[in-house]
């Protein structure tokens, strides 16, 4: 396992800066490091760590997530209003109904297959999304409308809302009813994530006020507790319905609500862990990729996920009516809220896995949106957020600032 991680960790490193000098996304060096180490090539790559790749893909979700949680202003948040909550659902439905409109006639499968395919593809990826957010937040871009806030905020949520589609649509192809009760696990697992975490987060504020202890030990004790309300989501399942990763943010926002300097110090630590999280994450979820399911898919599948993103686009558009953003700063919205990776690596394979007809066609398309979405949607994210969005100058101020300090 040691051999394996170095690999990684040295490749990612090369192929990330490598593809920086480039002018490309570092994820799109990291991901094809996976992919070339990965099973379904070289075969470098230690079994007993992709054993508990899917671990360590969340142990970096859960880094980044909760870095986000402590710089997420919540007042900046509720400008933003209906948009923020639109986009935690909106964009994945019209994904989803483009691919029941396209995927039966394109890939000559069933409405039911189409709409599991859609809830695999329809949520965006909050490792990629959330990043590029917060370097957006710092830098000042968008910040004056909120729209870094509302995008990371929509991504965080998207994810929970799609995996309980999903689940539903894999239980009525296995026979089951679709009961209402199902989609009231949606705003109870929002809500009670939401709730838990908050309340986790304002406990250790209170803690940290009252103890004096070093930033890492803060974070080593805010990771632990976050590693728990994402074990407390498992442990709950077919009880009662939490978001662990919603949790997971909302403690870092209640932190930094109650202890704002804190929270920025220690969001200063995320930020560096995360160098090593986001290797671990890009190169294990390219290590997930079969380039054998890529390359059968065919031109159709290609042709069906840029199809399916018009789809997305379109609902992401409906989400800012009515709103104060300029045309350009709408256009930024929708080429931001395009990546996908790490829930099409996490549940890709699963319809396969349960023996569905779908799931080696699921699969492919999964694996095809990985490797199309998350290098485009970050290429573009990276291209245009200069071109397309306002700079507050008195925020690029104090990241200058900060940045020689």
């Amino acid at each position: 396992m040691l051999t394996s991680l170095a690999l990684i960790f040295l490749f990612g490193l090369i192929f990330g800066a490598l593809f920086q000098k480039l002018r490309m996304p570092p994820l799109l060096g990291m991901l094809i490091v996976g992919i070339v180490l990965g099973p379904y090539a070289l075969d470098w790559l230690d079994e007993s760590l992709l054993s508990i790749s899917a671990d360590l893909r969340q142990i970096a979700l859960i880094i980044i997530l909760t870095r986000a949680g402590l710089n997420l202003n919540i007042h900046d948040l509720k400008k933003v209003g209906r948009p923020a909550i639109l986009m935690c659902f909106l964009p994945a439905c019209f994904e989803i109904l483009g691919m029941l409109v396209l995927a039966p006639p394109l890939l000559h499968i069933s409405y039911l297959d189409a709409a599991i395919m859609g809830a695999v593809v329809g949520a965006v990826s909050p490792a990629v999304i959330v990043p590029k957010m917060l370097r957006l937040m710092e830098e000042g871009y968008g910040t004056q409308k909120s729209i870094p806030q509302m995008i990371l905020a929509g991504a965080s949520v998207d994810d929970v809302f799609v995996i309980v589609l999903f689940s539903a649509f894999t239980g009525l192809a296995q026979g089951e009813s679709l009961s209402p009760l199902r989609f009231a696990e949606i705003p109870v697992s929002i809500l009670l994530g939401v709730l838990v975490g908050a309340a986790l987060g304002l406990l250790l504020a209170f803690f940290f006020q009252r103890v004096h202890m070093r930033d890492s030990i803060k974070v080593l004790l805010i990771l632990s507790l976050s590693f728990l309300l994402v074990a407390l989501e498992d442990a709950l399942e077919g009880i009662v319905p939490i978001s662990g990763l919603l949790a997971v943010m909302s403690l870092g926002i209640a932190l930094q609500r109650k202890r704002d300097v804190v929270a920025k110090r220690l969001s200063l630590k995320f930020s560096k862990l995360w160098v090593a999280a986001e290797l671990l994450l890009f190169v294990l979820v390219g290590a997930t990729v079969d380039l054998h399911y890529a390359y059968a898919a065919g031109l159709s599948a290609v042709v069906l996920i840029f199809g399916v993103l018009e789809f997305r686009m379109a609902g992401v558009w409906c989400c800012l009516l009515r709103t104060k953003l300029i045309f350009k700063e709408r256009l930024f919205c929708m080429l931001a809220y395009m990546p996908k990776a790490t829930v099409q690596a996490a549940i890709g394979s699963v319809p396969l896995a349960m023996g569905l007809s779908c799931g080696n066609i699921v699969l492919t398309v999964a694996v095809l949106a990985i490797l199309i979405t998350a290098p485009l949607g970050a290429f573009l994210i990276d291209l245009t957020y200069k071109k397309l969005l306002p700079r507050d100058e008195k925020v690029a101020k104090e990241f200058a600032e900060a940045k020689d300090a």
